[in-house]
């Protein structure tokens, strides 16, 4: 039964049930797991896989998989994806079905220190998520010299039966690791061939529709309708083509050979807090393919609400923008971190991370929440809340690696994952629900979370209790380098190091943990 047809005590009780769900640590890691991305069979909804970027000590971050058949009751253990070289860290899973049931995985591998080596790679997987081909490359360092042109990739695969069935579309922008020289590009690479090969990488902007030069991450967000036709949107600020910032629309409906433009926004009131998590999202209706919509944060009423524009003539024209959050206008509660889904009969679920139960600015406690747009209303329902708690801020979320959630909406059955930071780190944390019921999924067991640090923050002298001494010990930054190792004869460590935000493993006798603390 499609929501859409449902009457709106149905959307009240769809709603109230959905608030009360229970919420399932998926990753379970002891350190940091970030930037989750959940995929569902269109096949079978009770079949899905999530990525994320996970810590591993020795390994830097490396992307993690893990897979359930059963809507989320249990989980396969997780599965690691190999680095492409020594020294290398990997980053920004995103996940795609095709038509056949196969799911495939892309990713950034890349080297942190030098900034010299790095590729985009997909793997393919044809057991459902529960192992990996071998890599392709779908885009290298080397392809655009000097322009680290290799960061934050989003993939989509056209499903559709046609001559484009298949067709795996990956768009990328410009790292900020080591300093990049203007202009800034969005990118643009296909597959026609099920992700064996990809073809040279290409611009999305053209002359006219430039990105420009004062923006130097120029986001693409890319989608694909039921027709074919492959849409990314990408920001521009370039003084020559307007005074005002601008958000063009890159269309293609040849098969992707080459790309017509048009202008989404121009001049908005974008939220600025340099901390939000404020990238946009461009979705195609699949039951419909005239119809567009594009999520973005704008600071209309002096903080950042979530707001959607749609275009119903394939992105030809756009709308000024409804406020999907409904606490009340200026305010001072922030929102960001805005994902959406659309179902295949054009009902829509956006998410986002809420702050109207916390505090103003973005270092306060927050919920995930949600609002649901039928395919035949012009409204969204009243928000309601999936995430069980409400959870205080930790620094570790001013930082980069938590700048994304993930919702999937299919068989009216919403599915998200996101980073959450409940425990003292980031884990990545499911939601399932449905109008009819809820779905309570059983936590999966997860590890012991150390408590014997202390204090935390610190000065930088930090005591480990309980351990047995003499210990060794192993101090890793961020980025994941060893920054400082010893042994030490007594509880007590004077770390000597800088602010910022550190993990230390510790080797003793009477155990090994691994611990996170921070350096004011």
């Amino acid at each position: 039964m499609s929501i859409h047809h449902i009457t709106t005590a149905l959307i009240l009780i769809f709603t109230s049930l959905i608030g009360t769900s229970q919420n399932t640590n998926v990753s379970t890691g002891l350190v940091f797991d970030g930037e989750p991305y959940l995929s569902v069979d269109p096949a079978n909804s009770d079949h899905m896989v999530v990525a994320w970027m996970g810590f591993q000590l020795g390994q830097n971050l490396v992307i993690k998989t893990k897979t359930t058949f059963d809507g989320g009751s249990s989980w396969s253990s997780s599965v690691n994806i190999p680095h492409l070289g020594i020294g290398h860290t990997s980053a920004d899973p995103s996940l795609a079905f095709d038509h056949n049931g196969d799911v495939f995985l892309c990713f950034v591998d890349y080297n942190p220190t030098t900034g010299l080596a790095g590729t985009v790679e997909v793997v393919k997987s044809t057991d459902g998520g529960l192992s990996w081909g071998s890599p392709s490359q779908v885009i290298s360092i080397s392809d655009d010299p000097g322009k680290l042109c290799i960061d934050r990739p989003w993939m989509v695969i056209d499903r559709e039966a046609g001559p484009l069935q298949g067709n795996i579309y990956v768009t990328v922008m410009n790292a900020k690791l080591f300093p990049v020289s203007p202009p800034y590009n969005p990118y643009f690479i296909k597959s026609t061939d099920g992700g064996a090969t990809f073809d040279n990488p290409r611009y999305l902007d053209t002359i006219n529709y430039l990105a420009g030069d004062l923006i130097p991450q120029p986001m693409p967000s890319p989608s694909v309708s039921q027709n074919g036709t492959v849409y990314a949107t990408y920001p521009s600020y370039k003084t020559s083509q307007s005074f005002l910032p601008q958000l063009f629309v890159a269309k293609s409906n040849a098969g992707v050979d080459g790309f017509s433009h048009t202008t989404l926004l121009s001049g908005t009131n974008a939220a600025t807090d340099s901390l939000a998590k404020k990238a946009g999202l461009l979705l195609c209706d699949p039951s419909d393919n005239n119809h567009l919509v594009y999520f973005m944060l704008l600071n209309n009423f002096g903080d950042a609400d979530v707001y959607m524009m749609e275009s119903t003539d394939e992105a030809a024209n756009w709308t000024s923008g409804i406020r999907v959050n409904d606490d009340p206008t200026g305010n001072g509660k922030m929102q960001d971190l805005v994902w959406a889904d659309f179902d295949s009969d054009g009902d829509l679920a956006v998410c986002w991370r809420d702050r109207r139960n916390g505090g103003s600015g973005y270092e306060t406690d927050s919920e995930i929440t949600c609002a649901i747009k039928c395919a035949d209303s012009s409204n969204f329902t009243s928000n309601f809340i999936i995430s069980d708690v409400l959870v205080a801020h930790d620094t570790v979320l001013n930082g980069s690696g938590n700048d994304f959630m993930s919702v999937q909406f299919q068989n009216d059955t919403l599915s998200a994952v996101w980073g959450d930071v409940r425990d003292g780190r980031v884990n990545v944390y499911f939601n399932r629900s449905t109008k009819d019921q809820v779905i309570s999924v059983s936590e999966i067991i997860q590890d012991e979370m150390p408590s014997l640090l202390f204090p935390n923050p610190s000065n930088g002298i930090i005591e480990i209790r309980d351990v047995e001494t003499p210990f060794d010990f192993n101090i890793i930054n961020v980025e994941g380098k060893l920054v400082k190792s010893g042994t030490s004869n007594n509880q007590s460590i004077n770390t000597g190091l800088g602010a910022g935000l550190y993990f230390i493993q510790v080797n003793s006798k009477k155990y090994e943990k691994v611990f996170r603390f921070i350096v004011n």
